[in-house]
C-alpha cells in the first residue's frame, strides 16, 4: 500500500469517526427531546412484574416492616385457585399482594394513577400503609388516584388485599369457578394536572356515540370530562380528529375550554360531516379512530391524549323478523365464552384472549356472548377488529340477595361495564342476569321464595332503567333457563332481548323438545326478540359409542345434538340468533360428571384444541372457503368387537361444505356420498392395524383433499387358543360406551349380553338415576378412570367368559353409588338415588370368592374398588363370576380378563 493510499484511509477513518459522533450527538439530542416530551404528557406502563404474594389473611400486611421471606414472587396476571381444577371445596378467601414501586422525583408535579383491570372479587388498595381505595366486583376495572399517597423520589409500598370469599355481591352462585387474585393487567398512569377524567367508573373517560349512521352519512358525538387538578382555572385547547380506516385525517375540530379549578369540565362535540362512511360489519369491520388531544395554548405543551377506535354502523332488532345490521338481515350465530384455561385459571394473557377470538372467527361465528361477566378489554378489541358482534353482561346468576348492598353493587358493576366498553362497536347488547331464579325455584319455597321473586323483578326493573340511562343506543338482555316461571313472575317483559338457555336432549327429553319449545314461545310472544343464549352437550374424548344417548358424555352424542340444533336455529327466522354453551371446556369446581371440576360442553378442549364438532360449525358457517374435515381427531384410536375374522364395521364421518365427498382407506375408495347437513357418514370395514383415510371433493372445480391416520384393534367375540394369545379384554360393565383410559391407553369395550361360546353379562339392568340418566354423575374417588366406575349393572347374576383352559388374571371393578348426595343445582334433571345397603356373595365357578360382600361398609360410598384374582381354568369350564344378593342389589362396574398362561 503506497503513502497516498494510507493518507486516504486515515481521512476516510476520521470522516466516519466524525460522522459517528454526529449521529451519536443527534441520537442523544432526540432522546432528550423525547424524554422532555414524554414528561409533558400521559405515561402508561404495566407494573405486572415482581409482586409478592401470600395466600391467606395476615396481620400487618400493609406494613413495610413485615417479614415477607415466606411470600411467593409472582407476576400479574395471577390467581391462587389452580386448586379449583382438583378440589370441589377450593380455597375461597383472602390473598395479599405487595409491590415496591419507585416514583421518580421528576413527576412530583404530576398526577399518579394505578388502574386494576380485574381483582376477584373484592379489593382493598393500600399505599404506604394507608388505604387508598376499595372495590367490590371481580370482573370490572377500577382506577385509584394514588397522588396523595405517593412519596416521590423513593420506593412506595403498594399492598392489595384480594378476597374471593362468598360475599354478598354478584355472583352469589354459578356454574363456574370463582378464581381469586389480581388476574388482569395493572397499569401505572402518570398525567399532567389537566387530564381526561381518569376516575369515571374505570373507563378511559372519552365516550363516542354514533347517533345517526347510514350508507350516505354518519354523525359522531365525542363527549367526556377534563379534570383540572390545579388550584387555579386553566384554559386549554381540545382537538378532536377523525381518522378513516386508511389512516387519513378526514375531520379536525379545535375547541377552547376554560377549566374550573379542582373540578371536572364536561365537553360534548358533534361531527356531522362524514360522507359515504365505510361501515363496520361482520364481514368488513372497518374502524375509524378518534384522536383527542389537550394542548396548553400558551406553551403549546401537550397535556393529554386519547386514541379511540370507532365503528360506524347501525342495527335493529325486529322481533320475529330477526336482527338487521346496516339495513341487512343477519342471523347471529356464535358462542358463549368463559375466560379460564386449565392450570392457568382466569390469569390469561392478552395474547391468549386474542387467540380465542381468532379461533371463534375462524370457525365462522359472528356473535359472542361474553358470559357471565365482563371480560378483558383485549376480547372487545379483537371483536372490533374481526367483526364479531357482542352481548356482554354482569354476573347476576341463579339468585339475588335481599341485602341492599347487593343491588348497589349490581348497579355499580353495570355502570362500570357499560362505561368501560362503551366505545366498542362490536357491542350490541348489555345483559344483567343469567337464569336469575334457577336456584330460587330449585331450593326455596313458600313466602321466602316469593320474596326473592319480587326482589329479582324489582332489581331487573331498576337495572333496566340504569342501563338505558347509561346507553340509549344498545339493547338490553336477560337469559332465562327453560321455564315458564319467568313469564309468571313478570320478568319476560322487561328487557329488549329474551335469551333462552335450552338443553332438551341433554339434561332430559329429546331433541325435538327444543323445536317445540321455541315454536311455542314464538306463537305466544311473536314480538319478542328471541335468542338461544345457551345450548350444548358435554363430551369426553375418552368416551365413544355406537348408540349415543343423552348425558352419556360421548363425543357422538354431542355431535348428534349440535347436528339437530344448528339447522333449526338457522332455518327459523324468528330465532334471532344463538350462542353455544360453551366455546371451551371450562372450570366448574362444583361439577363431578365424567371430568370432575370441568364443564366439558366446549367446542374446543381446555387447551383450545378443536373438537371434531368445531368443524361442523365451520362447515356450516363458512361460505368463503372450502371446509373438509375427517371427524375422527377425537376417535383416532379405535377398538371394536370382532366376530370370527370378519372386519368390524364402524362409522367414519366427514364434516364439509362441499356438495359431495369421496372417502378412501389406504388408497382404496369407499365410495362417494352426497353431503347432507354438512356431513356424510361411511360404514367402514376395519381390520387390525393403522389405516390412512383420505377425503376428497371439489370446491369451485378445485380439488380439495385431507387425510388422517386411524388405528384399530379388536377384541374377539369368540375366544379360542388362536385369538387369546395376547388377550386383555376390558369391559365397561353397565355402560353404552367404549372408554379409553388417558393414562393407560387401554380401551374398555361397551357391555354386551352373554351368548354361548362368547362372553358377557347374564341378568340385571343398566343402572339409571332417571329415564334420561345412565349411571351416576357423582365423582368416584381414588381413580383416574371416573366414567368407568360411574356406570354399573345392578341385579347382575353372572358374568361369563367361554375361554380355553389356562391361567387368567381376572379384575373386578366396584363402586357403591347407592347413597344420597348433595345435588348440584345446575344438573337440571338428576334423578334421586335410592339409598340402600347392598350385600351380596360372589362365586367363581360355583366356588365362594367374596361372601357377605358389603362394599359401602368396607370401603365407603363413591370409592373405586378393584379386586384381582388369579383363575385356573381346566376341563373347558370357562369362567363364571356369579352374584347372589342377600340384601339390596348385586352390582358390577367393570371387569377385565387377561391371559396369564396356557398352563
Amino acid at each position: 500500500m503506497n503513502r497516498q493510499q494510507l493518507e486516504n484511509n486515515k481521512y476516510i477513518s476520521k470522516y466516519y469517526q466524525m460522522k459517528k459522533s454526529i449521529v451519536l450527538f443527534l441520537s442523544l439530542f432526540i432522546l432528550i427531546l423525547i424524554s422532555l416530551h414524554i414528561q409533558a404528557q400521559r405515561q402508561i406502563e404495566t407494573i405486572n412484574s415482581g409482586w409478592r404474594f401470600y395466600k391467606g389473611n395476615i396481620e400487618n400486611a400493609i406494613s413495610e416492616d413485615i417479614n415477607t421471606a415466606n411470600w411467593e414472587t409472582v407476576n400479574i396476571p395471577h390467581t391462587w385457585n389452580i386448586d379449583a381444577y382438583t378440589k370441589k371445596d377450593y380455597y375461597r378467601g383472602v390473598g395479599w399482594y405487595r409491590k415496591s414501586l419507585f416514583i421518580p422525583d421528576i413527576t412530583r408535579d404530576k398526577q399518579i394513577f394505578i388502574k386494576f383491570e380485574g381483582v376477584n372479587a373484592a379489593a382493598e388498595i393500600y399505599i404506604n400503609g394507608k388505604k387508598a381505595a376499595s372495590h367490590l366486583g371481580g370482573y370490572t376495572a377500577f382506577t385509584v388516584d394514588a397522588t396523595a399517597f405517593i412519596e416521590f423520589g423513593r420506593n412506595n409500598l403498594i399492598a392489595v388485599k384480594a378476597d374471593n370469599s362468598k360475599l354478598d355481591i354478584p355472583p352469589l352462585s354459578g356454574d363456574f369457578s370463582i378464581f381469586g387474585g389480581i388476574y388482569r393487567d395493572v397499569w401505572l398512569i402518570t398525567t399532567e394536572k389537566q387530564h381526561i377524567d381518569m376516575l369515571n367508573a374505570g373507563s378511559d373517560g372519552i365516550f363516542i356515540e354514533t347517533p345517526s349512521v347510514s350508507k350516505n352519512a354518519a354523525t359522531v358525538v365525542i363527549r367526556g370530562d377534563i379534570k383540572n387538578e390545579a388550584e387555579e382555572k386553566k384554559t386549554v385547547n381540545i382537538i378532536n380528529e377523525i381518522v378513516d380506516p386508511d389512516g387519513k385525517v378526514i375531520f379536525s375540530l379545535n375547541n377552547k375550554l376554560v377549566l374550573s379549578a379542582e373540578a371536572n369540565t364536561p365537553f360534548n362535540f358533534k361531527i356531522s360531516e362524514i360522507k359515504n362512511p365505510k361501515l363496520w360489519a361482520s364481514d368488513s369491520p372497518n374502524l375509524y379512530e378518534v384522536r383527542t388531544t389537550i394542548i396548553d395554548p400558551k406553551t403549546k405543551k401537550l397535556l393529554d391524549f386519547s386514541f379511540t377506535p370507532v365503528g360506524l354502523r347501525w342495527f335493529e332488532f325486529k322481533g320475529s323478523e330477526g336482527f338487521y345490521l346496516n339495513g341487512e338481515s343477519l342471523k347471529l350465530i356464535g358462542v358463549c365464552r368463559h375466560q379460564d384455561q386449565m392450570l392457568l385459571g382466569n390469569a390469561l394473557s392478552d395474547d391468549m384472549h386474542r387467540r380465542d377470538i381468532k379461533l371463534i372467527k375462524e370457525m365462522g361465528a359472528n356473535f359472542l356472548r361474553i358470559a357471565h361477566y365482563p371480560q378483558d378489554n383485549a376480547i372487545l378489541e379483537q371483536c372490533d377488529k374481526l367483526g364479531i358482534l357482542v352481548w356482554e353482561e354482569i354476573p347476576i346468576v341463579d339468585i339475588v340477595s335481599l341485602d341492599p348492598q347487593f343491588e348497589d353493587v349490581c348497579h355499580t358493576n353495570l355502570k362500570e361495564m357499560i362505561r368501560q366498553h362503551y366505545n366498542h362497536p362490536s357491542v350490541i347488547m348489555w345483559g344483567y342476569m343469567n337464569e336469575p331464579v334457577l336456584v330460587t325455584v330449585r331450593t326455596l319455597s313458600g313466602n321466602y321464595q316469593e320474596q326473592i321473586f319480587d326482589k329479582t323483578r324489582e332489581i331487573a326493573i331498576n337495572l333496566e332503567k340504569t342501563l338505558h340511562k347509561e346507553d340509549s343506543f344498545r339493547a338490553s338482555a336477560i337469559a332465562f333457563h327453560g321455564s315458564e316461571i319467568y313469564h309468571e313472575i313478570g320478568l319476560s317483559g322487561i328487557t329488549d332481548i329474551i335469551g333462552w338457555n335450552l338443553y332438551q336432549g341433554w339434561y332430559g327429553g329429546d331433541f325435538d323438545g327444543f323445536d317445540k319449545f321455541m315454536e311455542n314461545q314464538n306463537s305466544k310472544f311473536p314480538s319478542h326478540n328471541l335468542i338461544i343464549s345457551e345450548y350444548g352437550a358435554g363430551a369426553d374424548k375418552r368416551l365413544h359409542t355406537l348408540n349415543p344417548e343423552s348425558f352419556d358424555f360421548s363425543i357422538e352424542h354431542q355431535q348428534a345434538y349440535h347436528e339437530h340444533y344448528l339447522p333449526v336455529i338457522a332455518n327459523n327466522r324468528y330465532i334471532t340468533g344463538s350462542t353455544v354453551w360453551n366455546f371451551i371446556d371450562f372450570g366448574s369446581a362444583s361439577r363431578d360428571e365424567s371430568m370432575p371440576r370441568i364443564n366439558n360442553k366446549g367446542l374446543v378442549y381446555a387447551d383450545r384444541t378443536p373438537k371434531d364438532i368445531y368443524y361442523y360449525y365451520k362447515a356450516f358457517l363458512r361460505k368463503d372457503i372450502p371446509v373438509l374435515h375427517i371427524a375422527s381427531n377425537d376417535w383416532s384410536r379405535r377398538t371394536g368387537i370382532q366376530e370370527d375374522t370378519k372386519p368390524v364395521i364402524l362409522p367414519v364421518k366427514v364434516y364439509t361444505n362441499l356438495p359431495e365427498v369421496e372417502l378412501f382407506i389406504n388408497g382404496i375408495s369407499l365410495g362417494t356420498k352426497k353431503v347432507d347437513n354438512f356431513h356424510a357418514v361411511w360404514d367402514v370395514p376395519f381390520t387390525g392395524g393403522k389405516h390412512y383415510f383420505t377425503a376428497k371433493g371439489a370446491y369451485n372445480t378445485k380439488l380439495i383433499e385431507t387425510g388422517m391416520p386411524i388405528s384399530f384393534s379388536s377384541v374377539s367375540m369368540f375366544l379360542n387358543k388362536e385369538n387369546i394369545r395376547n388377550l386383555e379384554l376390558a369391559i365397561n360393565v353397565g355402560g353404552n360406551c367404549f372408554y379409553t383410559g388417558e393414562e393407560s391407553g387401554l380401551t374398555w369395550v361397551a357391555d354386551k349380553e352373554y351368548t354361548e361360546g362368547s362372553w358377557g353379562y347374564v341378568g340385571g339392568d343398566m343402572f339409571r338415576t332417571s329415564k334420561f340418566r345412565l349411571g351416576t354423575q357423582i365423582q368416584i374417588n381414588n381413580t383416574v378412570d371416573n366414567p368407568l366406575f360411574q356406570t354399573l349393572r345392578t341385579g347382575i347374576e353372572e358374568y361369563r367368559f367361554d375361554v380355553p383352559d389356562g391361567t387368567y388374571e381376572l379384575e373386578l371393578l366396584f363402586a357403591d353409588v347407592f347413597a344420597a348426595s348433595s345435588k348440584v343445582v345446575h344438573n337440571l334433571t338428576e334423578g334421586e338415588i335410592e339409598e340402600k345397603e347392598n350385600i351380596f356373595d360372589i362365586y367363581l365357578n360355583d366356588n365362594p370368592l367374596f361372601l357377605d360382600f358389603n362394599i359401602a361398609k368396607e370401603y365407603g360410598h363413591f370409592n373405586a374398588v378393584t379386586k384381582k384374582i388369579m383363575v385356573k381354568v381346566d376341563s373347558n369350564k370357562g369362567i363364571r363370576v356369579q352374584f347372589k344378593a342377600s340384601k339390596g342389589n348385586s352390582f358390577l362396574n367393570g371387569i377385565k380378563l387377561r391371559r396369564y398362561s396356557m398352563n
